[in-house]
């Protein structure tokens, strides 16, 4: 899994079929403290998340084993919205 924020969503006007009415985000990757990296990838919501939110994104094979992306060209899933980040008992990130 890797950390991401929200900054943008991503429309398009055709689409596979097998995923009617899927919402598409633009994440920027992130460190465990939610400042960005420039380094960008569009993720298929499967939570809701919304815009400045950082969020847990499964990438490759591993985002295509749910039930909803199971054989679809899905390269990376939002999984999770984070709400808080510890590392070393310190408090590093807080929605």
């Amino acid at each position: 899994m890797i950390l991401g924020k929200v900054v943008g969503t991503v429309v398009s006007s055709t689409q596979n079929t097998s995923l009617p009415g899927a919402k598409f985000l633009l994440i920027d990757k992130c460190n465990q403290q939610g400042k960005c990296k420039g380094d960008y990838l569009v993720a298929f919501d499967m939570v809701g998340a919304g815009r400045d939110e950082v969020v847990m994104i499964s990438e490759s094979s591993s985002a295509r084993e749910t039930f909803e992306t199971m054989n679809k060209p899905v390269d990376a899933i939002i999984v999770g919205i984070i709400d808080v980040i510890t590392e070393q008992d310190i408090e590093v990130y807080r929605k």
